[in-house]
This record gives structure tokens, sequence and C-alpha cells, in this order.
């Protein structure tokens, strides 16, 4: 018995290393914002705010809550069979928490959207001074021999009057009948947008209180 736990010990502890790295979030590149790309030709298309939106995850010591954000209107341009130029507005209003229901999910969904107090209109993004985020792209780059992404896609990202831009692993589906750009889980430090808010880098004695600083995004995204 003793001879197996010895051998069963390491196997474990090996599993869970390789677990752990598997469900490591990559993160997106994040820098200085750059000129957008301009459309001066090209076939654009149209958004469909219906079916495209954002996915979040928000994480904590205590666990976590997931969640949908909407579109509010974009467009992508195609020049030469490759995305040449685009935007897209997200709906900082139509924030959802997808994992609970009744007066837990209205309570977090108005604190996120600063709505739930006047003390707490700050705390995440504020959605009476800021109504909207944008993504708008700045160049868009082939990739190879990649089996979870066709494309990096860059683009600023505007949230609560700050502007990064942001690289973006994303498949792109370009036929006659359309666009679909989906992009896999990818990680953003919400610190680079000034929300700090229970962020244990900027606030001491949190211990086991505070709320992770990467938000885990995902896009799906349409247009025709």
């Amino acid at each position: 018995m003793k001879i197996t736990l010895k051998l069963f010990l390491p196997i474990l502890a090996v599993a869970m290393l390789v677990s752990c790295k598997k469900d490591k979030t990559e993160k997106a590149s994040v820098g200085e914002a750059q000129e957008v790309a301009k459309v001066d030709s090209g076939k654009t298309y149209a958004v469909n705010t219906t079916t495209s939106k954002v996915l979040w995850t928000g994480t904590k010591p205590a666990g976590s809550h997931t969640g949908t954000i909407g579109l509010s209107n974009g467009s992508l341009t195609v020049k030469d069979g490759n995305i040449s130029a685009g935007a897209f507005t997200i709906d900082m209003n139509s924030i959802n928490c997808t994992d609970l229901e009744g007066d837990g999910k209205a309570s977090i969904e108005a604190h996120l959207k600063g709505t739930r107090s006047d003390d707490e209109a700050d705390d995440f993004f504020n959605v009476a001074k800021f109504p909207t985020a944008k993504f708008e792209i700045t160049k868009v780059t082939k990739l190879v021999n990649n089996p979870d992404a066709t494309h990096l896609v860059y683009g600023n990202l505007t949230m609560k009057g700050v502007t990064k831009e942001v690289g973006i692993k994303s498949k792109v589906d370009i036929s006659d009948s359309g666009i679909s750009v989906t992009a896999p889980e990818f990680g953003i430090n919400r610190t680079d947008w000034g929300i700090t808010f229970m962020s244990k880098n900027f606030i001491e004695g949190l211990k086991d209180k505070f709320i992770n600083d990467e938000i885990k995004l995902s896009i799906d995204l349409s247009a025709s």
C-alpha cells in the first residue's frame, strides 16, 4: 500500500499540473492605441446585432459569474478576400448575468452597470456615464498552423473612456453570404481600463475577498 501511494501521488501531481495548464486562459496582447484602419474600398457588411454577442466570465476565490453583452451596431469591410476594416459598438446596458436568477441576478447586473446605488456607480462600468464600449479594427493578420484561429485581429478597445489596442486570435470565415468571426476565450486585465474595484493589486487587506483582475471574454460575430 505504501509503495502504491508513493507511486500514485507524483502521478496525481503531474495530472493536476497538466490540467491547470490546459484550463489557463490565453491572455490577449494589450498595448497603446493605434490608428484605426480606414474604409477606403471593398465590400462592407452590417453586423447582425441579434445573433452577435460578447460572452464574459469574472472570477474570485469564492467562485465565478458568467454572462453576455449585446452589440448595438457594427460593420466589417472585406477587400481582396480579407477583413480590411471594421468596428462594432457594445451596448453596456445589455450586460446580462447567466448563472444567477431572481434577486441575485438583478443585483449583480445592477452592480456591474453601476445602477444599484450612487456609491457603487463607478465600481465597474458606470453605464449612465459610459453607455457603450467600442472595438475598432486597426489591422488583421493571417495565422498559420493554428488549429484554434485563422487570424489575429487587432483593434482599439474603448471602455470607460480608456482606449487600448487588443490583439485577439480569431476564426474568420468569409463567404458570399457574409462573415463570421469567432474569438475563443481570451483574457484581458480590467485594471488596464481603470476598473480597480476589489483588486488586490490596488487595495490592501482584501485577503480572499478580492476579485481577479482578469476578465475572460469570447466573441461571436456575424455580418451580412
